[in-house]
């Protein structure tokens, strides 16, 4: 996903249903965590995690929401599509 020169705002982010390749649904997108020095989304955290979310060892932030690499995704369009691999 980093290598593409596509733009795509971040608020356009928040609340995209999330998707791993294989078509299970883990949530959706709730927040971004960004590095501020460099601007580059770091994670993203799940709202409304579906029970698939419990099958990773995913990390939590201080709020207790499950943190996703954003190194996993994939694609971005309708769904955020991650790919389970990056995130185990």
């Amino acid at each position: 996903m980093a290598d593409t020169k596509e733009k795509i705002l971040a608020r356009n982010l928040l609340d995209k249903v999330v998707v791993s390749k294989s078509g299970k649904k883990f949530g959706e997108v709730g927040d971004l965590v960004f590095d501020t020095k460099t601007g580059e989304i770091i994670d993203f955290t799940l709202i409304n995690p579906t029970k698939y979310v419990k099958d990773v060892s995913l990390e939590k932030d201080t709020n207790g929401d499950f943190l996703v690499p954003f190194h996993s995704v994939i694609a971005i369009g309708d769904f955020l599509v991650i790919s389970e691999e990056d995130i185990l």
